[in-house]
């Protein structure tokens, strides 16, 4: 009797999430400084340069 040895490769997968929470962080803060922003001029408008006219 013969035993038969099978080659049998495996392949494996690793998916790894790349996800940078200081990224995250540093887009957040600078989106929020432009709506800080945006407010900010739009309150001048509305305090000092509008009841001019």
């Amino acid at each position: 009797m013969s035993i038969e040895q099978r080659n049998v490769e495996l392949e494996q997968h690793h998916v790894e999430k790349k996800y940078d929470s200081s990224l995250v962080a540093s887009t957040f803060i600078k989106y929020a400084a432009y709506v800080l922003i945006f407010f900010g001029v739009l309150y001048f408008l509305a305090r000092y340069i509008i009841p001019k006219f």
